[in-house]
């Protein structure tokens, strides 16, 4: 066989390719990626990764707040040690994760993908053919079309910061905004938020937002809402920004957070003709392109499911079996075994990892508010768990009851968010009873212990304060 022709070609190599390149290559399919930058995509080298590592010492340091004076004397961030640190352990994972699909088998190709038909991609001039297409090139950073636009940076550049700036502006209301800014304001900088519209984080339960906002501002990051700066120019003073109506900001370094935009460009999808919105790559029920031998998976896509991490790595695997159920022997397996199931996503938890994290799943209580039969409850476990819970008082949660009591979404403020959402994804997705989750025996002592015990409480009907 000629060495450029495989079954499965990918383009990008993030969490919506490689989870379904492996799979696909156990199956004895030949299979290649192709990428541009460093393997494994933004989330492990730009992204995800790294920003959970920085965070760590902060989010230690938010705990031992929560105990006040009992704490004497709150530590201080070396933010040149933690770069080192991130850079020894985020740096090398692309290296270790290539190696490991080369061991697989796997073909990796380095270079720019452009599709020339429905079975072929060049990179730097080479053609190489495959019976399915995979586009998995993701997004990157929008950046703020403005006068002085080029004195900006994006959430890469903060990840690289070798001097935390005194003076640190946040471009944008979403989470990365959010998130960074939690970090700044525990080193000590002056924090701007700078917004376009009148509230931040405008997708999540507002109550629980402001709460953040207010907690944020008490730390002294500063938010100026309905502004839409024109204009950043480079001053004695520092970097100024200015709008139309006299507003001013002097600041020592900007991060543009005002969102994402898919790699729909230069893949060549016109010449193939995969059809694509400013959202991203058009697809069917089965992840398919208007090309149907060629998919797309992950951030790229245009949906209105979550672009998160784990949907990307869902519809990789989805992906995947899609293949193996195309490509298969008709006459080896019966018609029945073959059928395809269009993708169908489970509950999914979003979760802004700010200090402390915000973290919603399933329906939301406005939907709940909107609609007959739902009814929502407010279970404050950080007052009634006050010292499993670590101290932290203003944490709780909000969930939403059908007339049978069943779990149907829930939303969480707090340290532990991220941790507890997992918990309530899986009740939601199992469509667990009020008795079968006073069934479980999980560990004790510890903070998900109470919060079980006082939801499965309210999911049978009782209203109970410990």
């Amino acid at each position: 066989m000629n060495n450029k022709h495989y079954d499965v070609i990918y383009i990008g190599s993030g969490h919506a390719a490689w989870h379904g390149a492996l799979i696909l290559n156990q199956m004895k399919k030949r299979v290649a990626i192709i990428e541009k930058d460093k393997i494994a995509g933004t989330c492990t080298n730009y992204g995800c990764n790294p920003k959970i590592l920085l965070e760590g010492p902060f989010e230690a340091i938010e705990s031992l707040k929560h105990y006040g004076d009992i704490v004497d004397t709150l530590p201080q961030v070396n933010w040149s040690k933690l770069m080192d640190y991130k850079r020894e352990t985020i740096n090398p994972m692309h290296e270790g994760l290539e190696q490991i699909f080369k061991d697989q088998g796997i073909d990796i190709i380095k270079g720019e993908g452009l599709l020339k038909d429905a079975h072929t991609v060049s990179v730097d001039g080479t053609e190489y053919h495959a019976k399915f297409i995979v586009l998995a090139t993701g997004q990157r950073s929008h950046v703020l079309d403005i006068e002085g636009k080029e004195l900006m940076h994006n959430s890469t550049d903060f990840m690289e910061l070798d001097t935390f700036p005194e003076r640190i502006t946040f471009l944008g209301g979403g989470y990365i905004s959010i998130e960074f800014a939690s970090i700044a304001a525990k080193m000590g900088s002056e924090v701007s938020v700078i917004g376009h519209s009148d509230t931040v984080l405008k997708q999540y339960h507002q109550p629980y937002v402001q709460k953040l906002v207010k907690k944020l501002e008490d730390e002294g990051v500063t938010f100026h809402l309905n502004i839409d700066v024109n204009k950043l120019e480079q001053t004695e003073d520092g970097l100024k920004f200015t709008d139309d109506k006299g507003f001013e900001l002097y600041t020592d370094y900007v991060v543009d957070a005002t969102g994402r935009v898919p790699n729909v460009e230069g893949i060549g999808l016109e010449q193939v003709g995969v059809d694509y919105d400013k959202h991203g790559i058009k697809v069917n029920k089965f992840m398919q392109t208007s090309v149907p031998n060629i998919y797309a998976s992950g951030d790229v896509v245009s949906k209105k499911t979550p672009k998160l991490t784990p949907t990307a790595t869902f519809e990789s695997n989805y992906i995947a079996l899609n293949i193996l159920g195309n490509d298969a022997d008709k006459k080896k397996f019966p018609l029945k075994a073959l059928k395809l199931l269009p993708i169908k996503y489970p509950a999914i938890p979003n979760v802004v990892y700010s200090l402390p994290r915000i973290a919603h799943v399933g329906m939301t209580v406005e939907e709940a508010e909107r609609k007959s039969g739902y009814k929502v409850k407010t279970i404050k476990f950080g007052e009634q768990l006050e010292f499993q819970y670590k101290h932290e008082r203003d944490a709780e949660m909000k969930v939403i009851l059908d007339g049978r009591n069943r779990l149907k979404g829930a939303v969480i403020y707090g340290s532990a968010a991220d941790d507890l959402i997992n918990m309530l994804t899986l009740i939601i997705e199992k469509k667990m009873s009020g008795r079968e989750v006073n069934k479980l025996i999980v560990a004790f002592p510890s903070a998900s212990s109470g919060v079980i015990q006082l939801l499965g409480m309210h999911m049978m009907g009782v209203d109970i304060d410990l």
